[in-house]
């Protein structure tokens, strides 16, 4: 049974800000793909429905590469990837979450799946 829990989150400069609700207590992933290994991403994931951008809409870029299937945004301040969107296998529309980028979590108390995105 899923465990949803409404977290907050943002950049590191705090000019994007956003709300989600989403399952801590499944492993969270840890992707080897070339962005994800770079950034140090850990990602959960939540419908698009569950998640609010608070603020800073006009601070986000979005970076997309390979298949361009994933936008992947940041803030033009500081830099910082606090999450991404995309469609999910059954054509829903998802957000995944730096979860390193929510408030108040405590990653050593995370359950974290590695995922071999490189090969996909």
């Amino acid at each position: 049974m899923a465990e949803l829990k409404t977290y907050t989150g943002g950049c590191h400069c705090g000019k994007v800000r956003f709300e989600v609700k989403a399952d801590l207590s499944a492993p969270v992933m840890s992707c080897n793909c070339s962005i994800c290994a770079k950034t140090g991403t850990l990602l959960t994931f939540a419908p698009a429905e569950q998640f609010t951008l608070q603020q800073g809409g006009d601070a986000l870029t979005d970076y997309q590469f390979n298949k361009k299937m994933i936008h992947h945004m940041f803030c033009s301040v500081c830099g910082i990837r606090s999450f991404a969107r995309g469609t999910a296998p059954n054509g829903s529309e998802m957000c995944a979450i730096n979860v390193r980028c929510l408030d108040d979590v405590d990653l050593d108390a995370l359950t974290v799946t590695r995922i071999d995105g490189k090969s996909m």
